[in-house]
């Protein structure tokens, strides 16, 4: 067995890689580096969380039987409940780190264990190997993992069940204007799709005075069959809602509510690079707030230029929220974020939140007192016009270093006749052109996928430089 954590986690298929005994090995190993990080800490806690898939709330049942049997506090959430909000409980609570049972986006079959650190983001590469090296010496010694069982844990109050919700409330209400939502009396709809964030941002929304209807809230552990990412061609139910009239916005969440998507009255998808670009111009134009932004390299060159215009440090990273979280920890950011939809904001944990960014997209959606869609029109009137898009083909394995290398020497002098003006390789091969369009090819950090990603001024030239791209990744032998 060769379990290996992925830009966020280890994810593997349920009864077929990710079973009970090999999620209790994984556990073990998390113990021991939980352990160590904890140093003199008397009874060290760590906070444990699921999401709505099959089988998630027995899994992490498991995972806290494990660390409580290795002399662990375990704070159990009562429910399945959202990635970020189980991630905010543990600084929150003082825990030395957290675990969080999901595969996020990832179709139904996939489960997942996403280790968090006692700031409540990601783990950072140096400890998931770290991990993983414990757990291949256990198995090379033939180690089983410590258990306590849960009655007798819970009778010595080694596994407490917790509810993750009010302090988190509490958390995103000092943060935001929640207020501006109810003096306009927004209507918005919420797409859970299945997914943890159920009656979260739901009941956020309503709380601040919203007219809210969620879709796709009860509980389906297989999410009836859809791939839970809030991406447009996942969101009908959503889209055919705002087109029939009656809301001011719709927000749609990923399987552990992680992620953000948005839809406009008129039906449109409102993607994460334009969430992004709408908050950056909205916490600085009206919030006052200032800070560096912090971008992967397959977000939107909309960024590059606003930062420009406000005169804020941009950093591009590759793709994957731990990047942004170590910047986070390290510098003043304003806002982080990835083309996938995960962001997060100055003030909150380092981990991308859909829920919190549903909230901050309605509250500026309120204080602006327009749509979405006019919003970015007069975005794209100061800074320019941008239209993205994205393919994903399967692929065979291939050695991602030798395609890096192919397409670096590959690298055309025009694309889709536009000059090109640099190449990045920081994360796949992104081709950089003189008009800040762009193309990038780069194999996904978690599924046997090569994802091909272009930006320009038209759908037209968006449309050829991904024709280009995919002949381009033929002929590296793709």
């Amino acid at each position: 067995m060769a379990i290996k954590f992925g830009t966020d986690g280890w994810r593997a298929v349920i009864s077929d890689e990710f079973t009970f005994a090999n999620v209790r090995h994984v556990a073990q190993a998390i113990a021991e580096v939980l352990l160590e990080d904890a140093g003199a800490t008397q009874v060290p806690l760590a906070v444990v969380g699921f999401d709505t898939r099959f089988l998630s709330d027995r899994y992490a049942q498991a995972v806290s039987e494990v660390l409580a049997g290795n002399g662990l506090r375990v704070a159990l959430a009562k429910g399945d409940a959202p990635t970020p909000v189980i991630s905010y409980a543990i600084p929150r609570m003082s825990a030395v780190g957290g675990v969080m049972i999901t595969a996020s986006h990832n179709p139904p079959r996939y489960n997942g264990i996403k280790l968090k650190a006692a700031y409540g983001g990601s783990a950072n590469t140096a400890d998931t190997r770290r991990v993983e090296a414990k757990l291949s010496a256990n198995l090379v010694a033939g180690r089983e993992p410590a258990r306590l069982a849960a009655e007798p844990a819970g009778a010595q109050e080694r596994i407490v069940r917790f509810d993750p919700f009010p302090d988190y409330r509490e958390h995103v209400n000092r943060l935001l204007d929640l207020a501006a939502i109810g003096r306009t009396k927004l209507r918005v709809a919420v797409d859970a799709m299945y997914g943890s964030g159920r009656g979260y941002l739901r009941d956020l929304l309503a709380m601040a005075g919203a007219e809210v209807v969620e879709i796709r809230g009860e509980m389906n552990p297989g999410f009836n069959g859809i791939h839970p990412e809030p991406i447009a061609r996942h969101l009908k139910p959503l889209i055919d809602l705002m087109r029939g009239g009656g809301f001011d916005l719709g927000l749609a969440t990923d399987g552990d509510a992680d992620r953000i998507g948005a839809v406009g009255p008129t039906g449109r998808f409102i993607d994460p690079h334009c969430i992004m670009t709408l908050a950056l111009r909205y916490l600085v134009d009206q919030r006052g707030l200032r800070g560096s932004v912090v971008k992967t390299v397959s977000t939107t060159q909309m960024l590059n230029r606003l930062a420009g215009k406000y005169g804020l440090a941009l950093h591009e990273t590759p793709v994957g929220f731990n990047y942004i979280s170590d910047l986070m920890l390290t510098d003043d950011v304003l806002i982080g974020g990835e083309e996938s939809g995960g962001i997060s904001i100055k003030g909150h944990i380092p981990e991308g939140d859909g829920v919190l960014m549903g909230l901050l997209f309605a509250e500026l959606i309120a204080r602006s007192g327009q749509s979405p869609e006019a919003l970015m029109s007069e975005v794209m009137a100061e800074i320019g016009q941008f239209d993205y898009a994205r393919n994903d083909f399967q692929v065979r394995p291939f050695d991602k270093p030798t395609l890096v290398a192919r397409l670096v020497d590959m690298a055309p002098s025009t694309l889709a006749g536009i000059p090109l003006a640099m190449v990045n390789t920081r994360d796949g091969v992104k081709y950089l052109l003189a008009d800040d369009s762009w193309l990038l090819i780069r194999p996904s950090g978690t599924e046997p996928v090569l994802r091909v990603y272009a930006e320009a001024h038209s759908p037209d030239t968006v449309q050829a430089l991904l024709a280009e791209g995919r002949a381009l990744a033929d002929a590296a032998g793709v």
